[in-house]
């Protein structure tokens, strides 16, 4: 049981002090689940990232049921989902109750704009984190120039052509992976270690 309410603490600590949405909360993420409870690598939590992207429903509480479920089965990922979703319950209902009347002060809305300023660094920040362990050769390298210019270019189209080019993360994902399948051989064996 003790395990249960430190997952349930340590997501609700990530649902409650992240901003911005699931990217945000990536260098929580790390530090919670990697540095402080070891419940995954780095290379671990970019996977459950990866999985949580391309699942339907929010990347922040799919990861976190990811994770509570690989940690202790279905009971886990419960609690891991409740922590995560909690704060955010809570902080809406607050939010709903008393922003209407304060949504038009300058002060409000010049808060909002920290905010996000705010959470792009942490993005930043977590994304280069993940550069360290994920973009290691020449094959992901190829792999992330790859990506980076399909959705560069589909976001200039969108621009122009929002209908046309709304493309879903989950092509990008099927796009990385098969590039990393054709990019290391994909003779599907396994290595053996030296």
């Amino acid at each position: 049981m003790k395990e249960l309410w430190d997952m349930f603490l340590a997501f609700a600590r990530i649902g409650g002090l992240t901003f911005g949405g699931g990217y945000a909360m990536l260098p929580m993420l790390q530090r919670e689940v990697v540095e402080k409870h070891h419940w995954a690598t780095e290379e671990e939590l970019a996977d459950y990232y990866a999985i949580g992207q391309c699942t339907p429903g929010v990347i922040a509480v799919n990861t976190a049921t990811f994770i509570g479920y690989r940690q202790a089965g279905v009971i886990g990922g419960i609690f891991a989902t409740l922590g995560v979703v909690f704060p955010s319950v809570v902080i809406i209902t607050m939010i709903a109750a008393f922003l209407t009347n304060f949504a038009d002060l300058l002060v409000i809305r010049y808060a909002f704009e920290g905010i996000r300023v705010c959470v792009c660094v942490l993005i930043f920040n977590a994304v280069q984190k993940l550069w360290k362990k994920s973009v290691i050769d020449q094959p992901t390298t190829a792999i992330f120039l790859l990506v980076f210019l399909v959705s560069a270019g589909l976001a200039v189209g969108q621009s122009f052509y929002p209908d046309l080019f709304s493309v879903s993360p989950i092509v990008y994902v099927v796009i990385a992976g098969v590039a990393g399948v054709v990019l290391h051989g994909g003779n599907g064996k396994k290595e053996v270690e030296k």
